[in-house]
């Protein structure tokens, strides 16, 4: 991507794809706003190892600056696998439209650990993405939603140019801005618009210069008027006396095209002849009444379905087949035979499935009468396996069993065709009772030539010189119509449609249904002449309706769009749907890219239901949330959304640079809407309503936040629907002939109509997009507002339905909170709707009127104007039909800056000295946390309704908000809380200034003074707008917060993926100032939390076990080399008996109970010295010693001989080392009920050897646990009191694994001269090199702790045959107390693949990970023990206090529930020894990819925590633990080490 200019922000909309290639987006509808310049870019970001990375290519039709779209041209953008970070493709947008994009990729293979086949590669579904047209009228740009569009049915505007220039010129003056007519082409027979008989021609009574005319018109319309122009587009039909369909009847359905329509045909004659035969029947001709109705129904079956035999179209011809099955049978001929075995064992069912399975042709074809048939050769098989050969004194009984089971084939052929008889039936009198009988039908009269019996479904071309060249069958084409809740995918003239059989089409009898076929090659003809007829109308027209829209195929639509976009590249496309699926019509709407579905007002049929309307078409709330985040300058490139926000970082290769983007996250948007309050198909109000409605519903519409529209008649109050097919009266406006001028007046609503409409497009223009409305009996308000500036609008309605007179009651006040306003104007409107005015109206024959009417003045509206509101009060006399206007705005929202930019400008300075340490306090914070700190003053902050936030500092805020803010949540809590008062933005400043008074925190009062700054400006504002504001104030902290965070943690860090950058603020999140613990007795030390909330203060806070697991992760590979240092020299200080305490105190009360604790610290010291610049040299830095070396004496921290001896950290490695060597035996210090009143007395004893045979380590009893799963029995119900669930004594795999890590660490450091002792003395004495020690541990290692898949091998290991449960693994424990529990499939021995490969044999570890992947992972953790092991318990409920020894008190805390932090060893070693048998690119990156999918489950975690963090654990499959730590330290750092040993490997 080329470099951005720093004064040009670039507009950047965010487009995540997810694993599936799926669009990310709320809702999954991507609709995005006209084409810019320069042009904004769409940033598709794909994570680096997503599956469809995998040989994958991200595939777009959109095209590029200098190309012509082309929708089968796909631009292919290769995906470069990267597993640490996020891929950005970004795509400038330069052409409105409906673009597609998908990917391809070859699926990753189930892992295996052995070589499997490789999956082919696949493509996803294809994705649209639809971009806004640009509409400008006269250099003015015309946002969609600012279109006031005004319909006419273009037959009724006179001749151009003395009669259309009138009336364009009135409505322009009325302020709409584009004019929709109805088909202007030469029209059909029947004279309606939409019959077009000429797709190419206009109509020339209406233009008579023809195409000049309305090239002339266009141009007038926009030069003089303000007018744009949109136009029907007709593609599903023609009319029926279309001369070129003389001479290309295939672009019809006929018989030739269709044949499966023959039997439509053959019903619809015999239906015509029936109805023209009634007299001859003694049948009625003129239907009175439904017993009229009956006889003539009953005349159906004897007089029509008799006749016509149409059952023939259904069955086999049982003689012709029958007999046809013998003479191949008596010949010899089969086909089938060895499906035929056993035949004469069966039943007569079985006999005719056999034929119905395997000789029946055509069976779901209606090709003709008599189409289906049986294959005879396969009938003769049959034939042949009852009766033998061909043999003639058997022949008649072969015919007459053929005849049997023929005629039983034929029985549900009778049925299907009795069934379609029946919704014939049911058709024909449903429609023959609405067109004579119904009160809302037509009510046609006789049956006689003028009105047939009932409509045809054919149109018959002519016998003429152009037809007789033609099939016969040709000439009969289908008409169009459409089907009741039909699904609008399916072709319903198609060959897998009986809808014209049915007779379920409601039947347009002058228009000829068009049949494209799947192409262009079906019909090059019609799809020619077609795209002509569209170019045309998009040479001419800003716009287009699609008529009849959910008829036409989709694949048509978009081919003759395409041409359309073509010509017009910024066409806009409205349409209806009557799909009955919200679905279906998004399927259209992206696929086409629709620019808007027209909606009706005038559906409406109360004012509860306009109101209704009106909201679903009003934009957003008034105090919507704001998603988009603006970037400012010297911000570091981004990965992606980070709980929840877009970073909006420079994209430079993440070095710092001054740059701008403004990243828009794609909002969840509904299918735009042209709303009008009236269609040219829509009863008016004085038909459906009370004819002063019609100023209340047009003011409510435009009052909308979307395009909106109108028709002529509308507002001049024609007193009924226009039949746009017969009327022959003209348009009649006074509003054409007079300068129309804002106020009231006479002959309609046209003067108001104009201030209607010049708010409309004004608010629409400048995105006024926030709308609250308000229904109270039939009043409805709508108050309108820009989200920015907050000035707005407002309107009172009074709608005037049936049955209310006058109205009943007045509006209640109406209190505008923070907002001063402004009247503009109030209006009644009165129409005479007497009988007298009515038929004056309707006898004028050579125009169409409107009723008398007249718009007046009212005054009286109240308008109080207080000091923090506006009253407004209607007056007594507010009668329906009236509507008032007010310009509002919001004084405190008001601000030099803008007060939007002003309360997120400066953060990024504001954070700029902060420290990690600072931002441990401005994020986060827990309850125990918070109180610590403030010696018990503070906490976190709690939300009525809502309950405590999680933390003190932003993060707690932002996890509340997160989903508040990008659904757009107003009625959420925290809004609630937040309108209620300004306490939450006392709490958030209160508690940094209070802070910064602290000498360890000084830095905080720069954030503090920003907040309290940014909280001042926004305290004025109306409680509504609090939310919003305060959401914006915080939303800035916290990513200016999260940025500086980023900005102080490593490279790789920085570059990450959003989840590597979640897991590295976790390390900020555990590691603070804490004055109940620090690292060191004496001073306060920034120290790691083990897990928020449990384990945050005092004794609990640090863990040395939990500090190690973690600190590679969370320290070194974040860069954050001092903490880790600090943590290492503290640890170090208290080494004794060979140890560090698990529990640190601060070194006061150090507790010296866990075996493991010393070998992840010396793994850590390990780390440290390869990953940290210069890291050997902490070998010889010193710490003062809290116990004398090499002596168990146990003091007190205040004693003399505290910290008197000095240790390096060679020194400390080499005395742990040689005091395991030397075995270790000792009792607790302080051992008893006051130190663990859990344990046993025997517990508190501590034994440690070594094994000089294997080198390997043992330790611990099975009254103790030693290791991490160190949970003890604490249930005296149960008995389980002071019995561990987990004793883990003997030789741990990971112990065994990490000393062998260790060995060889010193013993190259030996070699390199960089450590200065050899080795240790064993027991008895001898000298025990660090090589030979190792050696030892290399060569009975496997043979120790490997079970092998098969049992003949089990000689070769240590392995009792007779208690294995699974083979191929590696044992848990090696000699423990419980021999069983050395066979157990547990996750621990993946700690030692990592650290200590050399100890495996690749193939075996391959094979025990893959055991592990299947039996022990889970969504996010490891099972921590087999599910098939007896004593698997995978719920852990701590508070459980039963009589199960197994679970009382969680004994089973490691008995099945499953652990995160195994899960980051576990994906390590994966990694690593998958690596080992890959070959070349692509398979590396299959490992890579496998390592992906299985951390899909921690991503959605750590996004989804209100915490931020990854849980200690959860119960089986990743179900929710209540007991569990919902941010644990070792969770998140286990992962942060595969993603640093994945850029190492990455890098090899």
């Amino acid at each position: 991507m080329s470099s951005i200019s720093s004064s040009t922000p670039q507009e950047v909309y965010y487009l995540p794809l997810n694993d599936a290639g799926h669009p990310d987006v709320p809702g999954g509808y991507i609709y995005l706003p006209p084409p810019t310049n320069p042009a904004y870019t769409v940033r598709f970001a794909i994570e680096g190892t997503s599956s469809i990375c995998r040989e994958g290519s991200l595939w777009v039709n959109i095209p590029k600056k200098d190309e012509k779209f082309n929708r089968h041209s796909f631009h292919e953008y290769r995906l470069k696998p990267d597993f640490n970070q996020t891929l950005h493709i970004d795509i400038p947008i330069h052409f409105a439209g409906a673009f597609a994009f998908y990917t391809t990729y070859t699926p990753l293979p189930a892992f295996s650990s052995i070589k499997a086949a490789l999956p082919t590669p696949t493509k996803t579904e294809t994705f649209y993405l639809d971009v806004e047209p640009r509409l400008t009228v006269n250099g003015t740009v015309l946002p969609i939603d600012s279109l006031s569009i005004f319909s006419v049915i273009s037959k009724l505007m006179g001749q151009y140019p003395k009669d259309w220039e009138r009336h364009l010129r009135g409505i322009g003056q009325r302020e709409y801005n584009m004019v929709h007519f109805t088909p202007l082409m030469q029209r059909g027979s029947s004279n309606s618009p939409y019959s077009i008989y000429d797709q190419l021609n206009f109509d020339p009574a209406c233009f008579p210069n023809g195409e000049d005319d309305v090239a002339t018109m266009i141009k007038s319309m926009e030069k003089n008027h303000g007018l744009l122009g949109l136009t029907d587009v007709v593609w599903n039909h023609t009319a029926n006396n279309s001369k070129w369909l003389e001479a290309h009847p295939e672009a019809g359905y006929n018989i030739e095209t269709a044949p499966w329509l023959e039997v439509a045909l053959e019903l619809d004659n015999a239906l015509l002849q029936y109805g023209t035969d009634l007299a001859k029947y003694g049948l009625p001709t003129k239907l009175k009444t439904s017993d009229d109705l009956q006889r003539v129904m009953d005349g159906l079956k004897p007089y029509c379905f008799d006749l016509v035999n149409i059952w023939e179209f259904y069955v086999v011809k049982v003689s012709r087949d029958a007999q046809a099955a013998v003479d191949a049978w008596m010949r010899g001929i089969t086909k089938a035979d060895s499906q035929v075995d056993g035949a004469k064992d069966w039943s007569l069912s079985q006999k005719v499935d056999f034929l119905r399975k395997n000789a029946l042709l055509g069976a779901n074809e209606f090709a003709g009468r008599f189409h289906k048939c049986i294959d005879p050769n396969v009938a003769a098989a049959l034939l042949t396996s009852l009766f033998g050969h061909g043999d003639t004194s058997e022949q008649q009984t072969a015919l007459d069993a053929m005849t049997e089971w023929l005629k039983t084939l034929n029985v549900p052929f009778y049925q299907e065709y009795d069934a379609d008889v029946a919704v014939i039936k049911q058709q024909v009198q449903d429609r023959v009772r609405y067109l004579r009988l119904d009160e809302d039908g037509p009510k046609l009269g006789p049956i006689n030539k003028q009105h047939a019996f009932i409509e045809s479904y054919f149109t018959r071309l002519p016998l003429n010189e152009t037809t007789k060249k033609h099939n016969p069958k040709a000439l009969f084409l289908v008409n169009n119509g459409w089907v009741w809740a039909a699904d609008a995918m399916k072709d319903n003239a198609g060959s897998s449609s009986r809808a014209y059989l049915r007779r379920q089409v409601i039947v347009w009898g002058d228009c000829v249904k068009l049949r494209y076929g799947k192409g262009p090659g079906d019909n090059p003809y019609l799809w020619d002449f077609m795209t002509r007829y569209t170019c045309l109308m998009a040479r001419y027209f800003a716009g287009f309706r699609i008529d009849n829209c959910h008829s036409t195929p989709l694949h048509v639509a978009e081919h003759l769009l395409d041409q359309a976009r073509n010509v017009r590249p910024d066409l806009a496309v409205f349409a209806e749907l009557f799909t009955g699926d919200e679905k279906m019509d998004y399927v259209f709407v992206k696929r086409l890219g629709l620019s808007a579905l027209i909606r009706e007002a005038m559906q409406a049929w109360s004012t509860q239901e306009v109101s209704r309307l009106v909201h679903m078409h009003s934009g957003r709330p008034i105090g919507s949330f704001e998603i988009d985040t603006i970037s400012s300058s010297k911000k570091l490139k981004p990965s992606a959304a980070v709980n929840g926000i877009n970073h909006s970082l420079a994209a430079l290769n993440g070095s710092l640079a001054e740059s701008m983007e403004i990243i828009h996250n794609i909002r969840q948007s509904p299918v735009h809407a042209l709303f009008f309050d009236c269609t040219h198909d829509n009863e008016v109000p004085a038909q459906k309503r009370d004819a002063r409605d019609t100023l209340p519903n047009a003011a409510l519409v435009n009052m909308c936040a979307c395009a909106t529209g109108s028709v002529m008649g509308y507002d001049e109050i024609y007193p009924k629907l226009i039949d746009l097919v017969s009327e022959p009266r003209l348009y009649h406006s006074s509003f054409s002939d007079h300068e129309v001028k804002v106020g009231a007046g006479r002959g309609g609503i046209g003067r108001i109509k104009k201030l209607l409409n010049q708010i409309h497009t004004f608010m629409g223009r400048n995105g006024y997009d926030e709308t609250f409305i308000h229904h109270e009996g039939e009043y409805i308000t709508v108050h309108r507002m820009h989200p920015k500036t907050r000035k707005g609008y407002f309107t009172v309605a009074h709608t005037a339905f049936p049955g209310y007179g006058e109205g009943h009651g007045q509006l209640t006040p109406v209190h505008l909170s923070g907002t001063k306003a402004k009247l503009i104007g109030s209006w009644k409107l009165e129409v005479n709707v007497s009988d007298s005015a009515k038929q004056a109206v309707l006898d004028d024959k050579s125009f169409l009127r409107g009723l008398p009417s007249s718009v007046s003045d009212i005054t009286g509206v109240g308008l109080e104007v207080k000091a923090d509101e506006t009253v407004i009060k209607m007056p007594s006399h507010f009668p329906p039909g009236s509507i008032a206007i007010f310009e509002t705005w919001i004084p405190g929202a008001e601000h030099s800056e803008g007060l939007d930019g002003y309360v997120t400008s400066g953060a990024t300075e504001a954070f700029s000295d902060s420290s990690l340490i600072d931002l441990n306090f401005i994020l986060y914070r827990s309850e125990p946390e918070e109180r610590d700190a403030s010696g018990g003053n503070d906490g976190t902050y709690a939300i009525a309704g809502h309950g405590t936030l999680v933390y003190a500092g932003l993060q707690g805020w932002w996890s509340c908000l997160r989903d508040v803010v990008r659904y757009n949540q107003l009625g959420h809590a925290i809004c609630n809380h937040l309108r209620e008062g300004t306490w939450a933005m006392d709490y958030i400043v209160g508690r940094l200034e209070r802070m910064s008074k602290h000498k360890e925190y000084t830095s905080l009062s720069k954030p503090a003074a920003w907040l309290q700054s940014r909280f001042d400006a926004i305290r004025n504002v109306p409680s509504f707008l609090r939310p919003r504001y305060f959401a914006l104030v915080v939303q800035a902290a916290y990513e200016a917060a999260w940025t500086r965070g980023m900005e102080l943690l490593s490279d790789n860090v920085q570059k990450g993926q959003v989840f590597v950058q979640s897991l590295a603020m976790v390390s900020v999140q555990m590691t603070g100032y804490m004055p109940s613990a620090s690292l060191v007795p004496f001073q306060s030390v920034p120290s790691m939390a083990a897990g928020l909330p449990h384990f945050t203060s005092s004794w609990a806070r640090c863990w040395g076990r939990d500090i190690f697991i973690s600190l590679r992760g969370l320290y070194l590979a974040t860069g954050r080399y001092s903490d880790a240092h600090s943590h290492i020299m503290a640890f170090a200080s208290v080494l004794k008996h060979g140890m560090i305490p698990n529990l640190l105190s601060d070194g006061k009360l150090p507790r010296y109970n866990s075996r493991d604790s010393i070998w992840f610290f010396l793994q850590c010291i390990q780390d440290y010295t390869k990953m940290v610049p210069s890291g050997l040299k902490i070998l010889q830095e010193t710490v003062d010693r809290r116990f004398l070396p090499y002596d168990d004496t146990y003091f007190d921290f205040d004693d003399p001989r505290a910290y008197s001896k000095k240790s390096s950290i060679e020194e400390i490695i080499q005395e742990a080392l040689q005091r395991h060597a030397s075995g270790l035996s000792f009792r607790e210090a302080n051992a008893g009920p006051n130190l663990d009143m859990q344990m046993k007395d025997e517990g508190f004893n501590i034994e440690i050897h070594v094994d000089w045979d294997t080198g390997i380590i043992f330790g611990g009893n099975q009254s103790n646990c030693g290791t991490w799963m160190d949970k003890m029995g604490e249930s005296d119900r149960a008995g389980s009191r002071g019995v561990p669930g987990t004793p883990r004594d003997g030789a741990p795999i990971e112990i065994t694994g990490l000393l062998a890590s260790t060995l060889a660490w010193v013993a190259e450091l030996l070699e390199q001269g960089r450590y200065r002792f050899e080795g240790v003395k064993t027991e008895s004495g001898e000298e025990m090199t660090f090589k030979a020690w190792a050696s030892k541990l290399q060569d009975s290692f496997e043979r120790c702790y490997y079970i092998p898949p098969d049992p003949s091998d089990d000689g070769s290991y240590k392995v009792n045959t007779a208690i294995v449960n699974r083979r191929g693994i590696y044992k848990d424990l090696y000699r423990s107390g419980k021999e069983y529990e050395d066979y157990q499939l547990r996750p621990n021995f993946p700690i030692a693949m990592t650290v200590a490969p050399q100890l495996f044999t690749p193939e075996k570890a391959l094979g025990a990970l893959e055991m592990a992947d299947k039996y022990l992972r889970g969504p996010t953790g490891m099972a921590t023990l087999d599910p098939s092991d007896l004593n698997y318990r995978p719920y852990y409920i701590n508070s459980e206090d039963s009589t199960d020894f197994a679970t009382s008190k969680g004994r089973n805390y490691h008995q099945g529930p499953e652990w995160i932090w195994p899960t980051g060893f576990f994906l390590r070693a994966l990694l690593k020894f998958d690596l080992m048998r890959k070959q070349g690119k692509a398979e590396r990156t299959e490992a890579f990819q496998q390592i992906t999918r299985r951390l899909e489950g921690c991503k959605v975690a750590i996004r989804e925590s209100p915490w931020a963090g990854l849980a200690e654990l959860t119960q089986k499959n990743g179900e929710y633990c209540g007991d569990s730590s919902p941010t644990q330290c070792w969770s998140a750092g286990c992962l942060m080490d595969l993603f640093y040993d994945a850029k190492e490997f990455a890098e090899e």
